[in-house]
């Protein structure tokens, strides 16, 4: 183990953190024992790249099962009298998709990427607080299998079961504790256990999407957890409140809908801004103005944090009236601040972006991987979600409360899904030891593309036709039938394209395992530096930074491109 300077003052608050005894395993697995012992190892290990790794795992078979859902719901609506499934079963099989996309997908799967790869593009030892994120694991795992047993069992909001709707939102809170353990972790990590001269300005633009998202996740977690707790204690007693389970819905909605989880999508363009230099070959211009554009994204918590689901936005009506005119001025103001700073980010981002990608005349050909091709299609289905979220608050279009929400939430879950395959390929050489097949990994991004516009584009359409979302029962004009028909396709095309993935990632990977260089894609940032996989302590010896990007620098030469 190398020693480390503890007078360094950029690593002498992170110390505490780095040297506390963890109970690690190898990435790839522990060797010399059987496959139970190494199976318990990793299943009560410390170590950020195995609780990353977990978190990744558990959040990819939830996409799994929740695609399926998503298929059965929308076959349930083909024909619009919703008799393929039990009336009294709807409900709940909708707030089951509804959590499952949110907090079982959506909120941690790049979270756990973060978990498994920040520590190392840090330069650090060790995840901060490594058994907080443990227990944010279990707890968030548990907490979601407490949760799908009480909406099996009539318990999810308007459930008709008290005892089961008492453990859904108990359930439920265990998963938000889980999840903020999670991000505190993150977010610690990055601020205090940095390498030397790694300052913030100098950070990997994915470590930064994924403080900035932690920071918000540690902002709205503990409002929607305050929430819960309301609900449970009025929901044991009185049930004057927060309308017993009938409110139950209501009250948390703005949890599950845009523009909170364009917080959760953050970290997605982190990656997709991380791996645009490398594909176009060339240092990334205007590293601050990204920073910006991806903080701006990350404003979207304050929706959460107030509560506002889409601040409602009516463009009709008020006259000249000096009272409504300023009603109508107010109301603009909440939905330029909650809706279109997010909008405004991802223009930044994609502009910088653009502006790296564009030709420099050199000669240098872009090296286009399957992780930028599933981060490229993953952000552009997120974007499409994020602007049919800025439609829904205008009450002149009459979108709230259609499957045109519904459209919108799959796109921003499915997308940021999107992505987190991409970072999987990505960083597997460096946790796994492995690299994941990238003829069949484009194949799967492009079905993925499809899959994800078939679930959703004809949900957009049948919005301003008007059917109404979480009912299977509806009686609307158009092609109904064909709209429902091409989302039910849509989810099913996603299942098929996660186990696919999962199948490429256990088997299709092992006749790489233990034969992957250190820089497989010509990466730029610091964990590109360390051997694959990387080693116990991710670093021989501590290393010391002096640019944004310091894998680069080691084998860049004058006049190579860069």
């Amino acid at each position: 183990m190398s020693t480390i300077d503890t007078t360094s003052p950029e690593i002498a608050a992170g110390e505490r953190f780095d040297r506390a005894p963890v109970d690690r395993v190898d990435a790839v697995g522990a060797v010399g024992q059987g496959r139970v012992g190494a199976l318990i190892a990793a299943l009560t290990s410390a170590d950020h790249k195995v609780v990353g790794g977990l978190f990744v795992g558990a959040s990819t078979l939830v996409l799994l099962a929740t695609a399926a859902v998503g298929a059965l719901l929308g076959a349930a609506r083909i024909d619009g009298d919703g008799d393929l499934l039990d009336a009294g079963a709807l409900p709940q099989l909708f707030a089951a998709h509804r959590v499952s996309l949110v907090f079982g997908v959506l909120a941690p799967l790049l979270l756990g990427v973060a978990v498994a790869v920040v520590p190392l593009q840090v330069g650090a030892r060790a995840l901060a607080f490594p058994r907080v994120a443990a227990f944010g694991f279990w707890a968030w795992a548990s907490g979601l299998v407490l949760v799908v047993i009480a909406l099996c069992n009539n318990g999810g909001p308007g459930g008709g079961d008290a005892d089961m709707v008492d453990l859904f939102l108990a359930a439920h809170g265990l998963v938000v504790i889980g999840l903020a353990a999670a991000a505190g972790s993150v977010a610690a990590t990055v601020l205090t256990t940095r390498a030397p001269g790694l300052r913030l300005r100098r950070l990997p633009l994915f470590t930064w999407s994924a403080m900035v998202a932690s920071i918000g996740l540690l902002l709205m977690l503990p409002v929607l957890l305050g929430v819960l707790i309301y609900l449970f204690v009025d929901h044991r007693n009185a049930r004057a409140a927060f309308g017993g389970n009938v409110g139950v819905g209501s009250w948390i909605a703005f949890a599950y809908t845009q523009p909170a989880t364009y917080l959760f999508a953050v970290p997605a363009f982190g990656l997709f801004a991380e791996l645009v230099p490398v594909t176009f070959r060339r240092r990334m211009p205007l590293r601050g103005v990204v920073y910006a554009g991806l903080t701006l994204i990350a404003v979207a918590a304050l929706s959460a944090v107030t509560q506002q689901p889409g601040h409602a936005v009516p463009w009709a009506g008020s006259g000249l009236d000096l009272h409504g005119l300023g009603d109508k001025i107010g109301d603009l103001v909440v939905y330029a601040l909650f809706t279109l700073l997010p909008l405004l980010g991802v223009l930044v981002v994609l502009g910088v972006a653009a502006f790296a990608a564009k030709p420099s005349g050199d000669g240098v050909r872009p090296s286009v991987t399957a992780p930028f091709v599933f981060a490229f299609f993953g952000v552009g289905m997120v974007i499409v979600g994020m602007l049919g979220g800025a439609l829904t608050p205008i009450t002149d279009l009459g979108l709230r409360g259609t499957v045109f929400e519904e459209g919108a939430l799959v796109y921003v879950a499915y997308g940021t899904a999107l992505a987190g395959l991409g970072a999987v390929v990505w960083w597997a050489p460096k946790v796994l030891g492995r690299r994941v097949p990238e003829r069949p990994a484009l194949g799967l991004a492009g079905l993925g593309l499809v899959a994800t516009i078939l679930a959703t584009l004809p949900y957009y359409a049948a919005g301003f036709a008007d059917q109404p979302a979480a009912e299977a029962r509806y009686d609307i004009g158009g092609p109904s039938a064909l709209f429902n028909l091409a989302v039910t396709a849509g989810h099913a095309l996603m299942a098929l394209v996660v186990l696919a993935f999962l199948g490429l990632v256990v088997s299709g990977s092992r006749s790489s395992a233990g034969t992957v260089e250190a820089d497989p894609w010509q990466g730029h940032t610091l964990e590109w530096t360390t051997s694959s996989p990387a080693p116990r302590d991710n670093f021989a010896e501590t290393p010391t930074v002096i640019s944004p990007e310091p894998a680069l620098d080691l084998r860049a030469t004058p006049g190579d491109g860069y």
